[in-house]
């Protein structure tokens, strides 16, 4: 308790409802677009907490959010598909944190910011619901891909819709099993952060407030899908993937020149 206390007097009051208020919105816009808070939280925390800062506090919040989310959309999850993606998911998760502090992902970044914003071109500005027929096996290497990346760089969601749009899942199904996938993938993540010495006290005091703030969103954005269409969500979905891809790029485009 005294350590809270201490905490709070050296971060500025600024600092936290601005962490609460970008949780909230990041996370109502991920519910209605398919995902994506974690991505558009990437700016808004390295410019506060710092670039290196960013990638765990941004995984802490998305697991307490993903907790709250399971249990609105429990339903939904299509169970069958969470078997293959989360175990090479452990794996990634794991091995990515072992190798946090080693690697330079702005590469990763950008190169996932290309193919975000092409989306919008494969799905023919939302006219088309599937590009090409995902199996199930096939979570199985893209779990361990996107979790390595996204343990790096605090967060990969848009670039899962695709292969979830692919294997058939729309609206509260794609949110749903999404965020199972997360979950358990988020407790590795979190687990391993913790393993390696990477959250600090002060770490988990911002990811425990960004992930108040997502819970507050997700409880909101859900009453905003429930008012949506299939092809309204799509379009919400593409939209979302190619901001973020925008976003991405731009953050990381120096490192070509």
């Amino acid at each position: 308790m005294f350590i809270v206390l201490d905490l709070l007097q050296t971060i500025p009051n600024w600092h936290l409802a601005g962490l609460f208020i970008a949780g909230m919105v990041a996370f109502i816009i991920s519910v209605i677009s398919g995902g994506g808070g974690a991505i558009l939280l990437i700016p808004v925390t390295s410019w506060m907490l710092g670039a290196a800062a960013a990638p765990p506090v941004i995984n802490l919040a998305t697991f307490i959010s993903n907790g709250s989310r399971i249990y609105l959309f429990w339903h939904h999850i299509d169970w069958s598909l969470t078997k293959y993606y989360v175990p090479s998911a452990i794996l990634g998760a794991w091995l990515a944190a072992l190798i946090f502090s080693r690697l330079n992902a702005n590469w990763i970044q950008l190169l996932v910011g290309i193919f975000l914003v092409s989306t919008i071109f494969q799905y023919k500005f939302g006219k088309v619901s599937k590009t090409f027929n995902m199996p199930k096996i096939g979570f199985i290497p893209l779990g361990f891909i996107i979790a390595f990346m996204s343990t790096l760089i605090g967060g990969l969601g848009p670039i899962l819709n695709p292969f979830y749009m692919n294997a058939g899942l729309e609206k509260e199904s794609l949110i749903a099993t999404k965020t199972a996938n997360s979950f358990f993938m988020g407790v590795v993540q979190i687990g391993s952060y913790t393993f390696f010495g990477l959250l600090t006290a002060k770490i988990w005091l911002y990811g425990l407030v960004l992930g108040l703030g997502a819970v507050i969103g997700n409880i909101i954005g859900k009453r905003f899908l429930a008012g949506m269409s299939v092809s309204q969500f799509r379009i919400m979905l593409l939209i979302l993937m190619v901001v973020s891809g925008l976003i991405m790029i731009i953050r990381n485009i120096d490192i070509l020149f």
